[in-house]
């Protein structure tokens, strides 16, 4: 398992489009992607779900990959977090 904790810089935290964003980026990989923070878990891979852990601004979140493909999907989450949120 590849992990990554990453405080959200984006003013109006995780809202529709970089989340909507992410997931698409997510689906593309094989390994099971969990994202915590806001209040609580969910599959990275599902928009409704990410949405509803209600992440703002300065709140923290740690994105974890298990699979085949881990490395280089913790690698790209963490790349498009920091460049869009």
């Amino acid at each position: 398992m590849k992990e990554f904790t990453y405080a959200i810089k984006d003013p109006n935290g995780i809202h529709a489009r970089p989340a909507g964003e992410l997931v698409k980026l997510l689906h593309g990989f094989e390994s099971a992607v969990t994202v915590s923070g806001g209040v609580g878990s969910c599959d990275g891979k599902k928009l409704i779900a990410l949405m509803k852990l209600r992440v703002k601004c300065g709140d923290a979140i740690t994105v974890k990959a298990e699979g085949a493909d881990e490395e280089a999907a913790v690698e790209a989450a963490r790349a498009f977090v920091e460049h869009n949120l």
